[in-house]
């Protein structure tokens, strides 16, 4: 194989998945996972720091996040500029061709705590990322930090279902869907 070859990072991530799959994760090693994208190890270390992270997307989901959030329209309200995020990630990075692929992904995940920590961090990263950008848009902290936590969580859910092969819809229709449903279920519980 040529010594460059185009999408190296996506074929490392779907190397590393599908050997994830067959031996487990803890039983693959980075070599492997080079060797089964036609790689070398030191191509696999440009692309990320460790095995843990070839599921992960790097920054690439922040700074989806963070783009969408700045821009959204500067009348949107903070819970609109994140759903506005949300459809730009539904484009760029959840097309309904990946959908398989997340369902697989996420399997390989629940099967392996160090896997499930590190989703839970990239969750936190993400929540991080999501206050700073509501912040810089003149959101005050309390509110960025409330609006941060339930898009979070409805991004969490919306991903499980969109992720579900039987779920045919678009990711940010599901997303918007999810994060009305969960803000009526927080809207709800202040009622007596």
């Amino acid at each position: 194989m040529a010594r460059w070859q185009p999408n190296a990072s996506q074929r490392l991530v779907v190397a590393a998945l599908e050997l994830f799959e067959e031996r487990g994760y803890e039983n693959t090693t980075v070599i492997e996972i080079a060797e089964r994208a036609g790689l070398t190890k030191s191509t696999f270390f440009r692309h990320f720091p460790d095995k843990r992270e070839v599921l992960f997307g790097g920054g690439t989901m922040t700074g989806l996040l963070v783009d969408g959030i700045t821009a959204a329209p500067a009348e949107a309200g903070a819970l609109e500029a994140v759903a506005h995020a949300l459809d730009v990630i539904g484009r760029e990075a959840f097309p309904p061709e990946r959908r398989e692929f997340a369902a697989r992904r996420q399997a390989v995940i629940a099967a392996h705590p160090e896997l499930r920590e590190r989703e839970a961090l990239k969750g936190l990263g993400l929540t991080a990322s999501m206050i700073e950008a509501l912040e810089r848009r003149g959101v005050p902290e309390l509110t960025a930090r409330v609006v941060a936590e339930l898009c979070g969580i409805a991004w969490k859910i919306a991903y499980e279902r969109w992720s579900d092969p039987a779920n045919h819809d678009e990711f940010g229709e599901l997303a918007r869907r999810t994060l009305a449903e969960v803000q009526a279920v927080a809207e709800s519980q202040s009622r007596p």
